[in-house]
């Protein structure tokens, strides 16, 4: 519980301050309007320091692998998933995936402009795809993202994380 938390507060720290930077650059509040004034370049590109913040305190929050510690696969057999079984074991991983689809949404919102066309301006034929198959594909994009970071990074040690969060 401790670790878990210990994590959390270190890592909220830094998306709170990724989505105020955001918001300084947007001049607003409003979700509509920081994907609108992302019409001529995403934010991605300006903040791409603070996109890379964004993204691994994302992994970090949704306690995917190199930020696995509360889980812990390698000291227990699933961690604390151990206990559950049928439903509840289904839940679980339910919730997990729900909360990446979360913050992919999230960070398509803030740093690649939502439901917005990549290129609007200069290739005429993309242009009659409707914006929820733009932000679709963004959104798998980070999925695909998440999925791929559990098989090419290793796991962090708890000192190194709180040294990653808090540094």
């Amino acid at each position: 519980a401790l670790r878990s938390t210990a994590q959390m507060i270190s890592y909220e720290l830094t998306i709170g301050f990724s989505i105020l930077s955001v918001i300084v650059c947007a001049k607003s509040l409003n979700l509509i309007s920081i994907v609108l004034a992302q019409k001529t370049v995403w934010y991605c590109f300006p903040l791409f320091p603070v996109f890379l913040i964004f993204f691994i305190s994302c992994l970090a929050e949704t306690n995917r692998h190199p930020f696995d510690l509360p889980e812990a696969e390698a000291e227990l057999v699933s961690g604390y998933n151990v206990e559950y079984s049928a439903m509840g074991f289904a839940l679980f991983f339910l919730g997990e995936y729900a909360n990446m689809l979360l913050m992919s949404s999230l960070t398509t919102i803030l740093f690649l402009g939502g439901w917005l066309a990549p290129f609007p301006f200069s290739i005429k034929f993309i242009n009659f795809l409707p914006g929820s198959f733009w932000f679709s594909i963004k959104i798998c994009f980070f999925v695909v993202l998440f999925v791929v970071a559990r098989a090419i990074l290793p796991r962090y040690r708890y000192d190194q994380l709180m040294r990653l969060g808090w540094k």
